[in-house]
């Protein structure tokens, strides 16, 4: 992450901590994934339709991802501008666990879930924030 999109995020994030809270990592996540099949799929069928002339791809939205000693906190990232344009969601730390990483060949992941939850929340990250993942990872303990 760039020193102007961590600012920013810093700035958005800074009113909601605690006295004494400490940010470790701030990354730009994926928290939806699309496939390589259903972007093929979808790219052939906006060709098709438009006789070639246009072909469209589905994104995922980017997420900024700010992790304190205390949460994890999730804002949706502006595409265009480097400012991060609403919170989605705040996550405590305490009793989260991940899933171990798996590697594509873009990017990699994990779910990180709690023991009181039934869902847990995918994060993607992209083959650049390899080292934003490692630092994350190493966080949380692997769910046994």
């Amino acid at each position: 992450m760039n020193g102007k999109r961590r600012r920013l995020l810093l700035a958005a994030l800074d009113p909601m901590l605690d006295p004494g809270e400490q940010v470790e990592v701030t990354t730009i996540v994926n928290l939806s994934s699309v496939s390589v099949r259903r972007t093929t799929a979808f790219a052939a069928a906006s060709a098709i339709v438009s006789g070639g002339g246009m072909t469209v791809i589905p994104a995922p939205t980017p997420m900024y991802l700010a992790m304190t000693d205390r949460r994890i906190f999730i804002f949706r990232a502006n595409p265009t501008f480097a400012k991060p344009e609403e919170h989605l969601m705040t996550i405590p730390r305490a009793g989260l666990v991940r899933t171990a990483i798996k590697e594509r060949l873009l990017n990699s992941s994990f779910v990180v879930s709690s023991p009181d939850q039934e869902q847990g929340l995918k994060i993607i990250f992209p083959l650049v924030g390899r080292k934003d993942r490692n630092a994350v990872a190493a966080a949380l303990p692997v769910a046994g």
